[in-house]
């Protein structure tokens, strides 16, 4: 379902990019807060949201931590808080619900697979880790899978949605994602409007280039018809030009540094370099940008006053 209006979602920090690769990549709560607030003042209308504990920068799904930031952001801007149901592919699965389950956000990631998750080749670039566990984090990713499986992602619709009101982006890092989407919408466990995520380019999904953004697009179209909106997100050096396709494509955008450390060929010093950058792109295209207010009438969510933060 095409919108004439874009909603820019804005991933702050993640658990893939390490603190050895930017000096700009938040890891405590002060400056995940600081930069999610940023961000939000810039344009982006959803705030996507992991931990990192604040001493060495490591994820982390520490309830605890999530709440040393989420009221900051909260009281500070009406962006819609999507907390990650993802964390990390080194986490349990109880682990990575603690946060969202305490803080009931109106939005949730939720994963649509189990999958290889691979960020090993990250360390193939020469650097000088400021942290033991950062290479070590990395090199585990070549014999770990990231697991979603249907149990899970029942689970996750049971206790989030059906229990705590929360909608999902639903990321989607392969063609086969979005038919198991399709299963569990035709079991009546999930129901329209759908926001899907396409996720393009990390090792283990489907490739970063504009023939596959096309292709999962048509699968979409076909197994949704008008009943869902789509949003991109594309790692690294394919951030821009794929999410600038997927805008001129009827599709939200997703930036921010949890998916590229970058600001066209600069280290980006903040989340919200790349929401400007976007914005100077969709003005371009003639499209404007969705309010929070708006994002939260097209998703059908709850709205910010019935969160427990």
């Amino acid at each position: 379902m095409a919108s004439r209006k874009v909603i820019i979602t804005c991933a702050v920090t993640g658990s893939v990019h390490t603190p050895s690769m930017s000096p700009y990549l938040p890891v405590t709560p002060d400056q995940i807060a600081t930069d999610a607030i940023a961000a939000a003042e810039a344009g982006a209308s959803i705030l996507h949201l992991h931990a990192r504990d604040p001493k060495d920068g490591r994820p982390t799904a520490d309830p605890d931590v999530f709440m040393q930031f989420l009221p900051r952001i909260k009281q500070a801007t009406d962006a819609v808080i999507n907390i990650t149901t993802g964390g990390s592919s080194l986490m349990s699965l109880d682990q990575r619900l603690a946060a969202p389950l305490r803080a009931q956000p109106e939005m949730c990631s939720l994963n649509m697979g189990s999958m290889n998750f691979a960020l090993f080749p990250m360390l193939e670039r020469p650097r000088e880790w400021q942290h033991e566990w950062e290479p070590k984090l990395l090199e585990a990713t070549r014999d770990t899978i990231f697991k979603n499986t249907f149990a899970d992602m029942e689970s996750i619709l049971e206790k989030l949605g059906k229990g705590c009101g929360a909608r999902f982006e639903f990321e989607c890092y392969d063609v086969g994602h979005l038919y198991s989407l399709a299963h569990l919408r035709d079991r009546g466990l999930v129901s329209g409007p759908l926001f899907l995520q396409f996720v393009l380019g990390i090792l283990g999904g489907i490739g970063a280039d504009p023939d596959n953004l096309i292709h999962m697009k048509r699968i979409a179209d076909k197994l949704f018809g008008d009943s869902y909106r789509f949003s991109v997100l594309a790692a690294g050096r394919n951030q821009m030009p794929l999410i600038s396709i997927a805008a001129a494509m009827g599709g939200n955008v997703r930036v921010g540094l949890e998916d590229s450390l970058y600001d066209g060929r600069q280290l980006a010093k903040s989340n919200a370099d790349q929401v400007r950058r976007i914005r100077g792109i969709l003005d371009g295209l003639s499209l404007e940008v969705a309010t929070p207010a708006e994002a939260r009438e097209m998703l059908a969510l709850k709205g910010g006053d019935r969160v427990a933060f």
